[in-house]
């Protein structure tokens, strides 16, 4: 598989977590710390999550867990991730009532993306997250090539 082919990089991911622990929903982040800027760039749902164009980083809890201190983010009921996540609304409509983001980071400690997979209410025990953030970390030399080769202009 190349890195230059971010896609295919995702989608096995993707492919890996829903045979580890299931996800009903699962996308992938790439920021521009830089810019400020933050682009999908991988979504199991497109019509409701596309990948076309780019966000503002945010600047609140939810970013100085997983962007500072490079902690995964779980949220195992609505109330948990509504407070960040505006489009809540939209995500329990797609049956999704729980939420994992796991940081990615390069070499330099730098986080530079975030795999982000939704579930049903209560799924992410500490043994899936555990599995889950593990899997990602076995990933980490592909991903940190797509998240590269993914575009941010809109």
């Amino acid at each position: 598989m190349s890195p230059t082919q971010p896609d295919a990089v995702f989608a096995a991911l993707h492919r890996a977590a829903q045979e580890c622990s299931s996800a009903r929903l699962f996308t992938v982040t790439v920021l521009d710390r830089a810019a400020g800027l933050a682009r999908r760039a991988y979504t199991s749902h497109p019509v409701d999550y596309p990948t076309s164009g780019t966000k503002p980083m945010r600047d609140d809890g939810w970013t100085d867990q997983v962007l500072g201190t490079r902690q995964s983010f779980v949220a195992n009921s609505t109330p948990e991730f509504a407070i960040y996540f505006s489009d809540h609304a939209l995500i329990n409509a797609l049956g999704c009532h729980s939420a994992l983001n796991m940081p990615v980071s390069d070499d330099a400690g730098l986080v530079v993306g975030t795999v982000n997979i939704l579930d049903v209410e209560g799924h992410f025990t500490p043994e899936r997250v555990a599995a889950l953030e593990a899997l990602v970390s076995a990933h980490r030399p592909a991903l940190l090539a797509a998240m590269a080769a993914v575009p941010m202009e809109t």
